[in-house]
């Protein structure tokens, strides 16, 4: 697409859940080489023109079927690489069972999800 910059990262060795994300070519985007073969997140640094916080950008896909190891190393991915910015990440986190009005839910890993991304800080 016309004045906008691809960034996508690919799956290891498997077919899907390859992620991507169009950023503005004005906003000086900047890919962050995060490596991990378990975490399909890829994060993009906004550069601020204003002398204000730079903004982080993320998209990630969780599968349905990640064991614990996985989300261990994207909660330890996203705390090393989100220090004092402001974060936007979206994605697939294949938690169906969070209530977000409530901040509930029924299984182990939705919970923590929950205790890691507290309701103030999901918009």
């Amino acid at each position: 697409m016309g004045g906008y910059k691809l960034f996508r990262k690919y799956r290891q060795g498997r077919r899907g859940g390859d992620v991507a994300l169009y950023v503005r070519e004005s906003l000086d985007p900047v890919e962050l080489e995060v490596s991990s073969d378990k975490v399909e997140c890829l994060w993009t640094r906004i550069r601020e023109k204003a002398n204000k916080a730079d903004i982080l950008m993320s998209v990630c896909y969780r599968p349905p079927y990640q064991d614990d190891e996985g989300d261990e190393l994207f909660y330890k991915q996203l705390a090393d690489v989100s220090k004092s910015e402001a974060l936007v990440l979206v994605g697939d986190f294949n938690l169906p069972d969070i209530c977000w009005e409530l901040n509930t839910a029924e299984k182990r890993q939705s919970r923590k999800f929950l205790e890691e991304f507290p309701s103030s800080a999901v918009k």
